[in-house]
């Protein structure tokens, strides 16, 4: 029964230190720090996915070829899984090859290897590339829009619905400034992404010979520091849209501006948001595994009288300057344990508390195991607790 409990604290302590609580569920801020013009926008870093403020980030909108970002992910997923590799051969279909708007000029019929397809559909927003990666992947683009629907929920992402995957206007086609923050999120997992993603000019050579130039549809790529990714978009029903990530200082932001009226403007935004996430947080390493607590527990009939308390997990968290000074830890431990203790074992919880409110909560382990003693030395113990 002792064992259960002690499974039970584990699994419970493991899933609340997966996620932060309530407080940093909710935007770190009411309102955007600016005026932005963007109907819907939101601001997040992305590793522990706190958002730092947002506007109207679950209105249901066009989105245009910010669509890509999904087709993108399971393009990248089916490479991660080994399912397909950047060198297979990618044979482009008259429909393909046929789509309007944005375009790499893929000659229908013609085979190229999957890395240039994927390479066009990132830097140039290609609109054949989208739908040859696609038709590659499931046979058709409606199979792979069944899959990114599929992705859509499994992400739980309630305000999303793909018709298509180009992000081409479509009756039905509709996402949210949150659901693309979360989608970026996962893209940026993939280091092939930012092979392409990071490239401001390229080109591509054709099976025939002849070329396209490929230039970089996010123009913050080349004019803001260290952006390197992540989608661009732009249709008469959805105005401007961009998804843009930079990394500095070992903290990476994602600033989703949609339905902008001009094209500069959603670049302006998007850096004016990223530019106060930079100056005015930090990610900071709150504690790490293994990390003593400070706090023994006591243990009955084992070969040591106490047993060391460490972290079972570490913690990072997206902490405005001078927000730090103002953590806490509380220790939520048994009065004692009984022997054999298993080093790692779980004893228990470490809340952590901002300005004295919890935020977090963390599993306390054993940082050593505790063995039963010996009988000679169980006997000597026994006649010392008798004195």
């Amino acid at each position: 029964m002792v064992r259960f409990f002690r499974l039970m604290i584990c699994f419970v302590c493991v899933c609340l230190a997966l996620s932060p609580l309530g407080a940093f569920a909710a935007p770190l801020e009411e309102g955007a720090p600016m005026t932005l013009t963007a109907p819907s926008a939101i601001l997040l870093e992305a590793d522990t996915g706190a958002v730092i403020f947002e506007k109207n980030a679950d209105e249901q909108r066009p989105v245009a070829s910010v669509t890509k970002l999904m087709t993108l992910l399971l393009v990248l997923e089916k490479l991660d899984e080994g399912s397909v590799t950047l060198e297979d051969k990618i044979t482009v279909s008259p429909a393909a090859a046929g789509q309007p708007g944005s375009q790499a000029f893929l000659d229908a019929y013609a085979v190229y290897p999957l890395k240039d397809i994927l390479k066009a559909t990132i830097i140039a927003s290609a609109n054949d590339g989208a739908v040859a990666l696609a038709e590659y992947i499931a046979g058709t683009e409606d199979g792979f829009v069944s899959l990114m629907n599929g992705k859509a929920q499994e992400m739980r992402l309630e305000n999303t619905h793909y018709v298509n995957c180009t992000g081409l206007p479509a009756d039905g086609q509709y996402t949210c400034a949150r659901d693309v923050a979360a989608i970026s999120r996962e893209v940026v997992k993939h280091p092939t992404y930012f092979t392409y993603s990071s490239t401001w000019l390229d080109s591509l050579t054709h099976p025939s010979g002849r070329t396209t130039d490929l230039t970089n549809t996010n123009r913050l790529v080349r004019f803001y520091k260290d952006c390197d990714g992540l989608k661009t978009g732009s249709t008469n029903e959805a105005k401007y849209c961009l998804s843009a990530t930079a990394e500095r200082n070992g903290m990476r932001l994602i600033a989703v501006v949609l339905g902008v009226p001009n094209s500069q403007t959603r670049f302006d935004e998007a850096r004016a948001m990223m530019d106060y996430g930079f100056s005015n947080y930090n990610r900071v390493q709150v504690a790490k595994t293994g990390d003593l607590v400070g706090v023994q527990v006591p243990v009955k009939l084992g070969a040591r009288e106490q047993v060391d308390a460490a972290l079972g997990s570490g913690l990072s968290l997206l902490l405005k300057n001078g927000q730090q000074k103002e953590l806490s830890f509380e220790t939520h431990l048994p009065e004692y344990l009984n022997a054999p203790v298993a080093e790692g074992e779980p004893l228990g919880t470490v809340q952590v508390l901002l300005s004295g409110k919890p935020i977090a909560e963390l599993p306390a382990v054993a940082a050593q195991s505790v063995r039963l003693p010996g009988l000679l030395e169980g006997f000597f113990r026994m006649l010392e607790n008798w004195r």
